[in-house]
């Protein structure tokens, strides 16, 4: 039981800023307090300006929602216009260091925006062209953010899905988590219908529709997110191992590198060794090498040393044909 107020406001608050809503008893349960306390503490945070509205029925419900203005969270309007653009820009293309904690940072970010401010970061993002690396697909924020509200309220997610060869179906899935491996986004989610364990592509994914079912959550097997990600990509794809030399230091070459890379290895002070494993496509990883923008030199496997080989040669009679 939380007897400390203050301390109980902000349980309350984090709870009710998850995008759902809360029956009485369950928040009374949560919080280790009556019911009647809970309808207390609802008044001090609509006192302090945050917009909590209820419904009614046997139990009552509870919801965090979009007021007027700004509840106080220490944002003016400049500062949660910012932090949205922002948001959104870095979930959309997956980009290195966004992780799921960004994702339900926009989802809570959003719920409470006023619409005069929604309305600003719309605008402002349909202006906006952003320089994407090209090693990743675009994702719609809104997309992002239905999965993690449905994830953070353990509410069951339908939606389409179209698989690498193209076959379009429906799912009916328990969300887990959203994992970022830099260049896109998962989904690892129980597949209702196929009874097992199973990892959505995001760039994949239309039409996610919250359904309003709760469920418990389900013990994942391979104990994390990540892991299991590992296991399933390994599982479906070739993976090769490769190894590569570069005429520059390992601190410069790590510079140019996305982190899911290994570090380098210092050969000496002027060069390195870059070794690892990749289970998307060699092209890839051939183009990733070379934007490291430093001499280097594939050892192995044999098929990215025919594929770094093809496109030096592409490359070369592209020039060409420009001088000509």
């Amino acid at each position: 039981m939380t007897t400390d107020t203050p301390a109980r406001l902000l349980q309350l608050l984090s709870l009710l800023q998850t995008p759902r809503e809360w029956p009485g008893g369950e928040l009374a349960e949560r919080l280790g307090v009556s019911r009647r306390t809970v309808r207390r503490d609802i008044d001090r945070l609509r006192e302090l300006g945050y917009p909590v509205q209820a419904t009614q029925g046997a139990d009552g419900g509870y919801r965090l929602v979009a007021g007027k203005a700004m509840p106080p969270l220490l944002l003016d309007d400049e500062e949660a216009v910012a932090i949205a653009v922002g948001l959104r820009a870095g979930a959309g293309h997956a980009v290195e260091g966004v992780e799921e904690a960004a994702v339900r940072a926009l989802a809570k970010l959003e719920q409470v925006l006023p619409g005069r401010l929604r309305h600003r970061v719309t605008t402002l993002q349909a202006a906006t062209t952003h320089l994407a690396s090209g090693d990743g697909a675009s994702i719609a924020p809104e997309t992002l953010t239905v999965m993690a509200s449905t994830i953070a309220g353990h509410e069951r997610l339908r939606f389409a899905y179209r698989s690498g060869d193209g076959t379009p179906s429906r799912r009916l899935s328990e969300p887990y988590r959203l994992v970022s491996t830099g260049r896109r986004w998962y989904l690892v989610a129980y597949d209702l219908e196929r009874d097992d364990w199973r990892t959505f592509r995001v760039d994949r994914i239309t039409e996610p529709f919250p359904t309003g079912a709760r469920f418990t959550p389900r013990e994942l097997p391979a104990g994390s997110a990540v892991e299991f990600l590992r296991q399933s990509m390994y599982r479906r794809q070739e993976t090769y191992v490769f190894e590569a030399t570069f005429a520059a230091p390992a601190d410069v070459v790590a510079a140019r590198l996305p982190r899911w890379f290994d570090a380098p290895e210092p050969i000496d002070e002027h060069s390195c060794r870059l070794r690892g494993t990749v289970t998307d496509s060699v092209e890839w990883l051939a183009v990733r090498l070379a934007l490291v923008d430093r001499e280097f030199t594939v050892q192995r496997p044999s098929e990215l040393i025919a594929c770094v080989r093809d496109l030096g040669a592409r490359l070369s009679r592209a020039a060409q044909a420009r001088q000509e």
